[in-house]
């Protein structure tokens, strides 16, 4: 009797903001393989390159070698500031697969910023890349989808709905308008089959806390660890299967029980 196919056999899946190996695109690229799916991966490394966290130091050739090992993976840079750059990553990933069955918006514009610090021109950059790049994807995602089953799309919020974030307005602000959008996109592609759900993975351990943030927060956590990236990996990777098929809409939150301060 011959084994049943992976979930995601024969689907292709897009993941954007695939740029390190500590990061939860990566982990979302591998752990999409190992379900069966063929993956186009988005980067943008400059991006890495100016935060504290730097680029990976394999380089990104480095980083899609390590996940070609797991299957077929192809791979294009794009800045998403660019209003064309969405179109262009979901044309790109059809070209090569032929269709594009899975949308994973993991991409994200980070930084610091208060109330007062925060410009017009930071304003729009958070906006453009967060906001405006991932409605973009969508619709490009949905113009060419052609009603085969296995239709998904999961979005990235962070935890701005659950507690202020006075330190990063700009990137709340962002995020907060993903959440807010989710219902309202689902409802557009519901009735042609499309699931688009969205994520919020809490505090994740990529290589971005400093050591006092970090101990802070793993002294908020039930379970005494961060949340690695591939435990969001694995949500998301079941939010893609057949197994969750009659869920769309939803925000959901996996973050470990973080217990914020009051």
């Amino acid at each position: 009797m011959s084994e049943a196919p992976p979930p995601l056999s024969g689907r292709v899946a897009i993941v954007t903001g695939v740029s390190r190996r500590a990061g939860i695109g990566y982990a979302v690229a591998e752990r999409l393989l190992a379900l069966g799916a063929r993956v186009f991966a988005h980067s943008w490394t400059p991006h890495d390159a100016r935060m504290p966290w730097g680029a990976d130091p394999l380089g990104i050739d480095g980083v899609i070698d390590a996940l070609r090992a797991g299957g077929d993976v192809e791979h294009m840079e794009a800045d998403f500031a660019d209003p064309t750059a969405p179109g262009r990553v979901i044309d790109a990933a059809r070209e090569r697969f032929g269709h594009v069955d899975v949308l994973i918006a993991n991409h994200a514009r980070s930084g610091h910023g208060t109330l007062a610090e925060t410009s017009a021109a930071e304003l729009d950059a958070f906006l453009h890349e967060n906001v405006r790049a991932t409605v973009l994807l969508v619709q490009a995602f949905a113009a060419q989808h052609d009603g085969r089953p296995g239709g998904r799309i999961v979005l990235m919020t962070s935890g701005q709905h659950l507690g202020p974030m006075a330190a990063e307005v700009a990137y709340a602000i962002s995020k907060g308008a993903i959440h807010q959008a989710t219902a309202t996109l689902a409802d557009a592609l519901a009735g042609r089959g499309i699931t688009l759900n969205t994520v919020n993975p809490g505090p994740t351990d990529t290589g971005y806390a400093s050591p006092a943030a970090h101990a802070a927060v793993t002294a908020q956590m039930p379970q005494g660890r961060w949340g690695e990236p591939r435990d969001a990996a694995r949500l998301i990777g079941w939010l893609c299967t057949d197994d969750a098929a009659w869920i769309t809409g939803q925000v959901i939150s996996s973050e470990g029980g973080f217990r914020r301060a009051e």
